[in-house]
């Protein structure tokens, strides 16, 4: 989607959801119109895959998305291993199903980094808030392509034109 501002210059709006998927659970997240910005939107408890896909279908629906940025768990070592591989079949039927371009992104230790960031809440449990987790880790993962994405699309264009 390319919108324009007062100034005509462009701004191409960025919609992907970043997803950390696990075996139970599916950690979403978003990214604000500019690309800037992932947060945390929700998870998805994983059941029948025509459940997943219609809870996919909705958010999709709802952000106007365009691409789903995945994490991919590579070990240490920097080798994809079976979950690696199982979450690329997932994926890639997730795409054809959704009929959106995925790309991936390392993922190693986002889920640590998540719960680093989670344990100064308070309240917050490790055990008990494994969706939480989720979310936050989908969303180091989005915030890791957009950071990589190359910031031509305008918002440069935007600071450099404001009348001073």
């Amino acid at each position: 989607m390319v919108k324009q501002n007062r100034e005509n210059s462009v701004i191409n709006k960025i919609s992907a959801l970043g997803l950390d998927i696990g075996k139970k659970r599916i950690g979403v997240a978003g990214c604000d119109g500019t690309g800037l910005i992932a947060t945390p939107l929700t998870t998805i408890q994983r059941s029948r895959w025509s459940q997943d896909v219609e809870q996919f279908k909705t958010l999709i629906e709802q952000r106007d998305v365009t691409i789903l940025v995945i994490g991919l768990p590579y070990g240490l070592n920097g080798e994809l291993g079976k979950q690696g591989k199982r979450i690329e079949q997932y994926t890639q039927r997730l795409a054809k199903a959704l009929q959106l371009p995925i790309e991936y992104v390392d993922e190693r230790l986002t889920s640590i980094e998540a719960e680093t960031r989670l344990q100064s809440k308070k309240g917050f449990s490790p055990k008990r808030d494994k969706a939480q987790i989720d979310a936050h880790a989908a969303a180091i993962i989005l915030q890791q392509w957009l950071d990589q994405q190359p910031r031509n699309n305008g918002v440069g264009n935007l600071l450099e034109s404001r009348p001073t």
